[in-house]
């Protein structure tokens, strides 16, 4: 024993106290809230919104149950991948619950095809909003990957991935606002490339390694 106890004392010799991390939460939001305030800032400075949209979005409830579902299945898809990260943190019922929104906010989208929520139009087209919405995307990525790596993720290719399809819907969905509304050309040129970014994740795990 008392070899034991002169092995610990020399091991917690001279330590120095550290902060507890931050709650997963936490930096959760504030790296949504951020990221969701860059796409919105970098798209109106490229090409400003489309005009009336967001009054369409007080005058046609369907509009705006989408743009809801939307911002919730984001919300709750970040919290799901930073949780990832976070070995213990990820409950299975808070990760069904992030993929169920997903699925009935871009299920709405398949639904317009046959019942639109606004009428469809070409005003307000981005001649490259897929490019856009990629392009927006990889700041908020790159971001998410390297707090993630902190947080010593055991499945880095789940959490990167998770990351980086969050990242990706951000400007899929503020696109709803910025560009065009017809459903065919939401879902190919940006709910599509936003999906995308899940390869980015993909290869950003592998080169990187998340846990050191």
């Amino acid at each position: 024993m008392d070899r034991h106890d002169r092995l610990i004392e020399n091991l917690s010799r001279n330590l120095a106290p550290v902060a507890p991390a931050s709650s997963v939460n936490r930096v959760a939001l504030a790296w949504l809230v951020s990221s969701a305030v860059f796409v919105v800032a970098i798209t109106q400075l490229v090409d400003p919104v489309r005009p009336g949209a967001f009054s369409q979005l007080l005058a046609e409830p369907r509009f705006l149950l989408e743009t809801l579902l939307g911002v919730a299945a984001i919300a709750c898809t970040a919290l799901f991948a930073f949780r990832s990260a976070v070995p213990g943190e990820l409950t299975r019922k808070f990760a069904v619950a992030g993929i169920v929104l997903m699925a009935l906010w871009l299920a709405q989208y398949v639904v317009g095809l046959a019942s639109p929520a606004l009428e469809p139009s070409e005003w307000g087209k981005r001649p490259f909003c897929y490019l856009e919405t990629m392009i927006y995307a990889m700041p908020p990525i790159l971001a998410a990957v390297i707090l993630a790596r902190r947080r010593y993720p055991l499945h880095y290719t789940r959490t990167a991935m998770s990351l980086a399809l969050t990242a990706g819907m951000i400007p899929a969905l503020f696109m709803q606002v910025a560009c065009m509304y017809v459903p065919s050309h939401i879902l190919l040129f940006h709910i599509l490339p936003g999906l995308s970014m899940v390869l980015v994740g993909a290869a950003l795990a592998e080169w990187w390694r998340l846990p050191r």
